[in-house]
């Protein structure tokens, strides 16, 4: 019996003893089970291999789809962007599939590399939602928009579809942003890299279209009214005159009322800042801003815009207005001269029609002006060729008239006059604030409100901007460059230069070969041809200006805060030909995303004043983070 017992089995197998034969089927039997299993898993692989190339090629291609897209829209081809995105939705469908197929899904739940799984079907489904629940109503919303109907013309726009087509908007903005949550969720300590990268791709994509989606929402459910839909809305226009630097651009100099209604576009009450002169006491500033910009905000119209702030600056005008005028209006636009070029180049050349003013000027200005000549013309041809403030105030305000009366019967052409407005308002050339505060609190959201905190402020932002001092038009011949400088990390914080560097292009004779208007003849202590410019540096909030150098000397500067965002300010007087470069040195910055800057809007193309960022070399190969 206890041998019987002792080979019932053999050690190490796992098999019950018998005869040969027997045990040798059994062996036999477990090495096609174990060969089965191989098999499947291979086959497993080679499946799941299948539908990861279906996944990246159906999402590739509905990649492929976007610029055509995008340009049927910009150009109005409504037939032709719905075919698109029934071809986008039908590759990303397809892509959704796949990553929703048994196996895969199985897949998702293998440690550790199940998590890629689980990443690309969420990318997957985040497409498809996209362009299921968020491209195609909008596009749809877009293709029944007459955008002709839309834009001023001397009947009016048709402001109702746009108002109609907000829920979808909103409704396509919503999805979106729901996918870009689930993407957000993710945890990516576990992904491969051929995972991990197209997902921070496509996180950063739709952060992009989130946001687009958000300021199309947010811009049909605002512009019907702020058009005058429901009733004539009427907003202090203020044309900046980039020769004479502020903040936010130039003086205002040129004032008019812009009158929106139900679409149609008028100007009255055409004015200047001379002539509302001087407000004694001055209009009350934020306490804050006037130890930074003195009472001159609150005392003269050209000086409202000290600040870089607009909802300041454009609240302490409207209030000026109101006491010269005793009108209490809607709002603030402002534009300047290159931004009006922009809108020319829509609108096709405008002839000024005054008799008058070719007599004025002894035809040696244009009659014509178009998007190339009349930058030139208003900040600089005018003062040569005429010398009284008042004469060259009634050029300006006729210029201004053609120009909205060009605009507002209907002569430009849609999309141009849509890409010439977003340029405007991306280089902040064009500002806008409301007086109502429901409206006012949207569009702090975005750049166009020229607010210099709150949610359209990127958090690392720093700022450059420029005030002359020269009392004069000087500005039109000084250049300048600004440059962020990301410095070696030390005790922990950031550290970044703000750097500007100016030049005064002007001739050598200057003095004498410019006109007095232009020069200001040294009325305010400042030699003929000089340029005197009050340079002042923002950084982010917590951060603290540190030092300020001119010319690689370190020398003093005056350090305020406005908010929680610290300002130095330095001033640098330029004879002709001449250079200087100041440097802001920040440091105890908190913030971990790549720094930005914006400055002040000159006649120099954006591209040309701000340079890339520069990083510094460090000894012990130790950079800032982000």
């Amino acid at each position: 019996m206890s041998e019987t017992r002792q080979r019932e089995s053999e050690p190490g197998t796992g098999l019950k003893s018998g005869a040969p034969g027997t045990r040798r089927r059994r062996l036999l039997a477990a090495v096609i089970s174990a060969a089965a299993v191989l098999l499947l898993c291979g086959g497993a692989a080679a499946w799941l291999g299948a539908k990861a190339s279906t996944i990246e090629d159906e999402l590739a291609a509905s990649m492929q789809l976007i610029p055509e897209l995008k340009d049927s829209v910009i150009h109005n081809r409504a037939d032709e962007a719905s075919a698109a995105v029934a071809e986008l939705k039908r590759h990303t469908a397809a892509a959704r599939e796949a990553a929703s197929d048994p196996l895969w899904s199985l897949a998702s739940a293998i440690p550790w590399l199940g998590a890629n799984f689980a990443a690309t079907t969420e990318i997957a489904r985040s497409a498809d939602d996209v362009a299921t629940l968020g491209v195609a109503p909008l596009v749809q919303s877009y293709g029944s928009l007459d955008w002709d109907k839309l834009l001023p013309s001397s009947t009016g726009a048709d402001l109702e579809p746009l108002r109609n087509a907000a829920p979808s908007v909103s409704s396509a903005a919503h999805a979106v942003r729901a996918s870009a949550e689930r993407l957000d969720g993710i945890d990516t300590g576990s992904l491969l890299p051929q995972i991990a990268g197209p997902l921070a791709a496509a996180r950063e994509q739709l952060r992009s279209v989130t946001a687009t989606l958000d300021a199309a929402a947010n811009a049909a459910q605002l512009a019907p009214a702020m058009m005058g839909a429901d009733k004539p809305r009427h907003y202090l226009l203020l044309i900046q005159n980039n020769s004479e630097a502020r903040a936010t651009g130039g003086i205002p100099g040129a004032l008019a009322i812009l009158t929106a209604d139900k679409g149609k576009l008028s100007l009255s009450e055409q004015s200047s800042a001379t002539e509302l002169g001087r407000f004694t006491p001055p209009v009350p500033v934020e306490a804050e801003q006037q130890r930074i910009y003195t009472s001159r905000m609150g005392t003269f119209m050209q000086d409202v815009n000290f600040t870089p702030d607009f909802p300041t600056s454009a609240a302490t005008a409207l209030a000026m207005w109101e006491e010269r005028k005793g009108r209490k209006l809607d709002g603030a636009v402002s534009i300047d001269p290159v931004a009006l070029g922009y809108i020319l180049d829509a609108t096709g050349p405008v002839t000024l029609k005054d008799p008058h003013l070719s007599e004025l000027t002894a035809n040696k200005l244009p009659q014509q002006l178009t998007g190339k000549n009349v930058v030139r013309t208003l900040l600089s041809d005018v003062y040569a060729q005429i010398e009284k403030p008042a004469l060259q105030d009634a050029y300006f305000a006729a210029v201004a008239q053609e120009i909205f009366g060009a605009l507002s019967t209907g002569k430009a052409d849609a999309p141009a006059l849509l890409a010439g407005v977003g340029k405007g308002v991306e280089e902040h050339r064009i500002l806008l604030w409301s007086g109502t505060g429901t409206e006012q609190s949207v569009l702090a959201k975005y750049p166009l409100s020229g607010s210099i905190s709150g949610p359209s402020v990127p958090a690392a932002q720093f700022g450059a901007y420029f005030n002359d001092g020269t009392g004069a038009k000087m500005d039109y011949h000084v250049k300048r460059t600004v440059q962020l400088i990301k410095k070696c990390v030390a005790d922990g914080y950031r550290q970044v230069t703000v750097r500007v560097t100016s030049t005064n292009t002007a001739p050598a004779d200057a003095a004498t070969s410019l006109p007095e208007y232009v020069t200001g003849g040294g009325a305010f202590g400042v030699p003929a041809g000089t340029v005197r410019t009050n340079v002042v540096a923002y950084g982010p909030a917590q951060a603290r200006v540190e030092t300020t150098l001119r010319d690689g000397g370190q020398v003093p500067f005056g350090a305020q805060l406005h908010g929680d965002r610290p300002v130095g300010t330095l001033t640098v007087e330029l004879a002709p030909g001449q250079s200087s470069t100041v440097d802001f040195n920040f440091s105890r910055i908190v913030q971990h995303t790549e720094p930005t800057v914006v400055a002040t809007p000159t006649t120099q193309s954006a591209n040309s004043m701000i340079l890339a960022t520069q990083i510094e070399t460090c000894s012990d190969a130790v950079r800032p983070a982000g």
